[in-house]
């Protein structure tokens, strides 16, 4: 499988089609969101983590069902360059995306914080676990974007086309699984910006690079696995006679009569 790279300057000048300050703005935006409900629970969880993942994965769901036909979603410096990394997206969109995910989790942070000023120190800044070495909390997040972006490819896969009305709950989903399996262990970040905003906020920038290689290795590592290996099969459609007989016996018994076409898989 061949990967196709674009450096997007055509993007930049405002192609049409392409959308891409309208994009980067709902970037900013579904972050925002994330960062300012997702810390918001963690403000008052006293250690209930069936609320944070919840917290969590419905603000990524709500995200994917609102702007998700304008940007993709990504939400996700990990997700962002996943994609990049398989061709999916221009060089220059995904250095946009990033920035405004950046901007948008500290927006999200400071509002929350503001807010809750004087009821509670805490903003959910990700930390880890006092038992774990940095290497440790290194793995829990590389497995967390691995899973992530893994989902985000065979959700939006171009040759699954009905998996799309379920991608929005399907990651939603993946990221309250991440955090129900390891927030106690790195906080489950999973996603560079939403600890970059916490980061900033806070001021705590202790092992804060763990937040950022550890989902983007596993993030890009699931995009190429996922490019090369697990791509479902596309079919296209070929108008000829040569094909007719084989495809009437084939919807003989589906009932299907479409005596001038046959679909084929393509490797």
């Amino acid at each position: 499988m061949a990967f196709t790279y674009s450096l997007g300057v055509d993007e930049i000048r405002g192609r049409p089609g392409t959308n891409l300050y309208k994009a980067v703005f709902a970037e900013f935006f579904g972050i925002f969101i994330l960062n300012f409900f997702g810390c918001a629970a963690c403000t008052q969880s006293n250690g209930d983590f069936v609320l944070i993942s919840l917290a969590f994965g419905l603000s990524v769901f709500m995200a994917a069902m609102t702007i998700g036909h304008v940007s993709g979603c990504h939400i996700n410096p990990a997700v962002t360059i996943g994609l990049l990394a398989a061709g999916k997206i221009s060089i220059f969109r995904a250095i946009f995306y990033i920035i405004a995910q950046c901007f948008g989790s500290v927006a999200g942070t400071a509002a929350l914080h503001v807010l809750v000023s004087g009821l509670t120190e805490s903003i959910g800044h990700t930390q880890l676990n006092e038992k774990l070495d940095v290497y440790q909390g290194l793995g829990f997040e590389f497995f967390l974007g691995f899973i992530l972006v893994f989902c985000v490819f065979g959700v939006c896969d171009e040759n699954k086309q009905d998996s799309r009305f379920i991608a929005p709950l399907a990651i939603g989903l993946t990221v309250t699984l991440g955090h129900l399996g390891v927030v106690s262990y790195t906080g489950a970040s999973m996603n560079p910006a939403r600890s970059f905003g916490t980061a900033v906020v806070s001021g705590d920038w202790l092992n804060h690079w763990v937040y950022w290689v550890g989902p983007i290795a596993g993030g890009v590592a699931a995009s190429l696995l996922y490019s090369l290996f697990f791509t479902a099969p596309s079919a296209k459609i070929i108008h000829s006679d040569k094909y007719r007989q084989v495809q009437q016996n084939d919807d003989k018994e589906a009932g299907v009569k479409y005596p001038d076409l046959k679909y084929i898989d393509e490797e």
